[in-house]
């Protein structure tokens, strides 16, 4: 009877572990959608489509952080193009690409990836479409100068985008593998030293909400593309 009752115990342990087991996989298996884009991308898109273009254009790529500034006001550069879309992700800019690429401008500057990061899309993942981002300019247009910037921080303090806060060990990794890049018509701006505090977050003196930038930040950006020669 001893027996036994050692063999119960030890076989319902032995389900109890493999049953906690397969629980905690199910928990780290993450979703996330490559089709997502924003509400109003098909719109934008389209809008896009139909603005003229010129070899002469510095195209400012990206999503809402990109959107919200005034280019050709903050850089005194009437032929900035801005091609920002709030709540785009890497997919959507790959989807888009063709417009970007069609008119062969001079220069493409591009941040993406945070939105990528809050809908836990892995960063393998991200990183494959930067460099597929790159590789289609490279090919498209071939005189096209491309700068490619690291992710800028975030700041929980901040309570309005709880799904892009205290992810700080994927930018980190992804500006590590930005800052990696090489290639004859690639420049990598690091734009992340520039945003954060003692703390390695978004300074909040330079955001709104703990994401987007505010004036300060946006004059801090522009400054620092001016001053390093990013525009010449």
């Amino acid at each position: 009877m001893m027996k036994k009752n050692s063999l119960n115990i030890f076989f319902t342990g032995f389900i109890l572990i493999i049953f906690l087991l397969n629980k905690e996989s199910i928990a780290q298996t993450v979703t996330w959608d490559s089709t997502y884009r924003p509400a109003k991308y098909k719109e934008i898109t389209e809008e896009f489509n139909v603005d003229k273009r010129s070899k002469k254009d510095f195209v400012f790529l990206g999503n809402s952080i990109t959107a919200g500034g005034n280019w050709a006001k903050l850089l005194n550069l009437p032929n900035a193009k801005n091609r920002g879309i709030s709540g785009d992700i890497t997919f959507g800019v790959l989807d888009r690409l063709d417009e970007v690429i069609s008119g062969r401008p001079a220069k493409i500057f591009i941040l993406i990836g945070i939105n990528d990061i809050s809908r836990n899309i892995p960063d393998s993942i991200i990183l494959r479409n930067y460099k597929t981002i790159i590789s289609k300019i490279s090919k498209g247009s071939k005189r096209t100068k491309i700068y490619f910037y690291t992710l800028l921080p975030v700041n929980s303090e901040f309570n309005k985008f709880k799904n892009h806060y205290n992810k700080d060990e994927h930018i980190l990794w992804l500006n590590e593998q930005i800052r990696n890049f090489k290639g004859r018509q690639l420049t990598v701006i690091d734009l992340y030293p520039r945003f954060i505090d003692g703390a390695n977050h978004l300074r909040a003196d330079l955001t709104k909400d703990g994401l987007h930038l505010n004036d300060g930040g946006y004059k801090i950006w522009s400054d620092f593309l001016k001053d390093k020669g990013y525009l010449k």
